[in-house]
């Protein structure tokens, strides 16, 4: 029996440790529209709370309906600047394999780019986004001292859980745990997704 198995064994061959190049970026799990909209979740959260807390810090006024309106803008544009500008380095573009599907959005008006750029091009245009997290408790906190109210409190609350608390954790221990450029990534540097 080992005779057999001696024979059939080549010792020429070489023994493969690390995939392919190729396959090295696409990892098996693909994500359905479902799971993409779970993903997405916590930050079509952040928007709508943060335009009601801008509603509500600024009583409903017709300026305040402007800026939650400009804010929602804003975040939306936030979307697709990410899916424009920074998602053709990734490495997961145009595959089932984004979290968040915004790889797929991105291949129907981008070429893929130069996916060694992405940690480049990842610190150039997350700072677009950012300002969302901190426009609605500015404004929402100038508000409560100027005349406190029990739902602009509650309102500030749930933001700042959202936006500082469960997006964060939801990024890192959902997408980002299976995302197979988290080691490149700066958001992820030095975090860990278990």
């Amino acid at each position: 029996m080992n005779e057999k198995y001696e024979e059939s064994f080549d010792s020429s061959a070489e023994l493969v440790t690390e995939p392919a190049s190729c396959e090295k970026y696409r990892p098996a799990l693909e994500y359905t529209f479902f799971q993409e909209l779970i993903d997405n979740l916590p930050y079509a959260l952040m928007t709508l709370l943060g335009s009601t807390v801008i509603i509500i810090g600024l009583k409903s006024s017709w300026w305040g309906w402007g800026l939650a309106i400009l804010y929602a803008m804003y975040s939306i544009t936030g979307v697709f600047w990410i899916i424009l500008f920074l998602c053709p380095y990734c490495h997961l573009f145009n595959t089932r394999s984004c979290p968040c599907g915004y790889g797929r959005l991105a291949a129907r008006w981008r070429a893929p780019k130069d996916s060694r750029l992405f940690r480049e091009k990842y610190k150039k245009h997350i700072p677009v986004i950012v300002p969302l997290w901190f426009i609605p408790p500015l404004t929402g906190g100038i508000m409560l001292i100027k005349s406190f109210s029990w739902l602009l409190f509650l309102l500030l609350i749930i933001f700042i859980l959202d936006a500082f608390m469960i997006l964060p954790l939801f990024a890192r221990k959902y997408g980002c745990t299976h995302c197979p450029q988290k080691d490149a990534c700066p958001w992820m540097e030095g975090k860990d997704t278990i």
